[in-house]
């Protein structure tokens, strides 16, 4: 199957699961959207097993032809994290750094190492073996929260402008910065070899101070080049290069192309807009990411949904992961609450803010593209199985409770 039949039938679905969710169930739209294909899948699952036709097996065939690890981390991730540091203030990100800086960094190990070491106990105790190092790679990969979800919800529940900056910020540079853990926990993995200390700091200062300057390097000369010109098909055209060629020299330069692309989409969207660009341009700017960001993730949702037609499930594992979301849910609580309190010691915060940032931290594709970047092999599969469970979980349940949550928190 061509990669043009591939993304029309994808796109086909998004639109006919959009106009079903928007005219009739009325749920937000990305967990609308999951809900329906996760539904449509378990239907072609059943009727899979009473004999009723192929139907099944031509869905299997179509997803087995995508490759989500890729789609999503050297395809989709880098247009959406562009479009999520667009519209991000600068100022608001500046007075929020010691939290989001803490949150995406100190809060990303924690919440790895509590994963990690929780996982080795309990799947040990249900009597599957995994070993230790993947048990870590397991707390690394579902660690980064995904905002797509759950930003929308906030701005409907009047939640409070630092809120909404504090969880878009973290969620924007904690990809990156998991990413480089699961990056160094995945070489030990695989070769088997002890890793120096010398070596992690040096692979992280590659990966994330390396995807910093690089960010800002490519977004200085994206915006040279949008302040010598006033034509927004050109300004366009040139955000799409700094996103899709960024991106991708990042990569082979092995530094974090998601960090130089939240850096040089923070970047265009503050200095780049108020400096470099008419009002006519920016308008066309905004509508253009905007609308290419919404389509994105109906995509990516609907192929969450989805994705559970290739997937082995055994009852030991759906037990596992039953077990293990609230294990995640500690861990974040924990994750938050340790640098939440020390900052609290110097400033304020509002109402529920823990609580909040706890249950609005939801997991999201990249936490599943993840696993499907581990070599193949039972370890894979049993993390692979438990991850989606654990994602579905977040976008269902925390996704369309958190309203509710940030109302109640802030009506106090």
């Amino acid at each position: 199957m061509s990669v043009l039949d591939i993304a029309a039938i994808l796109i086909t679905v998004s639109a006919l699961f959009s106009f079903i969710n928007h005219r009739f169930i009325k749920l937000p739209t990305t967990i609308g959207l999951m809900l329906i294909a996760l539904a449509v899948s378990l239907a072609l699952l059943l009727a899979g097993k009473l004999g009723l036709g192929d139907i099944q097996g031509q869905a299997e065939k179509l997803l087995g032809s995508i490759d989500f690890e890729q789609t999503l981390m050297e395809g989709m991730l880098s247009f959406l994290l562009f479009a999520g540091a667009l519209h991000i203030n600068l100022g608001d990100l500046a007075r929020q750094k010691w939290v989001i800086g803490s949150l995406a960094t100190v809060g990303i190990l924690t919440s790895t190492f509590l994963v990690g070491g929780a996982s080795y106990f309990l799947l040990s105790w249900l009597g599957i073996e995994l070993s230790f190092i993947y048990c870590l790679l397991f707390g690394a990969l579902i660690s980064p929260t995904d905002p797509i979800a759950v930003l929308g919800i906030l701005k409907t529940a009047n939640a409070p402008k630092t809120l909404e900056t504090k969880i878009a910020g973290e969620s924007l540079f904690n990809d990156g910065v998991a990413v480089v853990v699961f990056l160094v926990l995945a070489g030990i993995a695989t070769s088997g070899a002890e890793v120096s200390a010398t070596h992690i700091a040096g692979l992280f200062l590659q990966e994330a101070v390396g995807g910093v300057l690089f960010g800002l390097a490519i977004g200085g000369l994206t915006y040279w080049m949008i302040k010598q010109v006033d034509n927004y098909q050109v300004e366009i055209l040139l955000t799409l290069a700094l996103v899709m060629g960024g991106y991708a020299l990042a990569l082979t330069l092995h530094t974090s192309g998601p960090i130089a692309v939240v850096v040089a989409g923070l970047m265009i969207g503050n200095h780049g807009r108020m400096l470099a660009m008419s009002e006519h341009s920016r308008e066309h700017l905004d509508t253009f990411w905007e609308l290419l960001d919404e389509i994105l993730n109906a995509v990516l949702f609907v192929l969450i949904g989805l994705e559970v037609l290739v997937l082995s499930f055994s009852n030991e594992v759906l037990l596992a992961a039953l077990v293990l979301i609230p294990v995640v849910l500690a861990a974040r609580f924990i994750s938050v609450s340790l640098p939440i309190n020390v900052l609290r010691l110097r400033r304020d915060f509002s109402p529920g803010v823990i609580k909040i940032l706890t249950w609005g931290g939801l997991r999201g594709g990249v936490s599943v593209a993840l696993a499907l970047a581990l070599p193949a092999g039972e370890a894979r599969d049993i993390i692979l199985a438990i991850t989606y469970v654990i994602v579905v979980f977040s976008i269902s349940v925390q996704g369309l409770t958190i309203g509710k949550l940030v109302r109640h928190s802030t009506d106090r």
